[in-house]
């Protein structure tokens, strides 16, 4: 789910709190609940698009509610340090591939 902010009032959102690159308004960025609507959560925040979807892709909303409520939680996991590691050597503005079907959110059989 994405939700573009109003680009007058927060065009520069700060550091994302999962990498610390800077968040600038627009398709790279997406708001998470540290505990999931599902979870009875309403709290959200502004991360990078990369950063929301890679939480997902490691962790079920049950240990996201239960372990991982905030930023500094998830920070501090073995597979989050690995890929912030990777991610802060990219640009602020990028955007990793389409979420389709399958696992970790592509399609592994269309691989050439």
């Amino acid at each position: 789910m994405s939700f573009q902010p109003d680009p007058q009032n927060s065009a520069d959102l700060g550091p994302c709190p999962i990498c610390g690159r800077p968040m600038h308004a627009g398709p790279t960025i997406d708001r998470h609940h540290w505990t999931p609507k599902s979870q009875g959560g309403t709290e959200t925040q502004w991360l990078h698009r990369v950063c929301h979807r890679m939480i997902h892709r490691l962790f079920d909303e049950a240990t996201l509610a239960r372990d991982f409520d905030q930023p500094e939680k998830l920070t501090r996991h073995p597979d989050m340090i690995k890929f912030i590691k990777w991610v802060r050597k990219k640009p602020a503005d990028y955007i990793d591939w389409p979420e389709n079907s399958g696992r970790y959110g592509r399609k592994r059989s269309n691989r050439r």
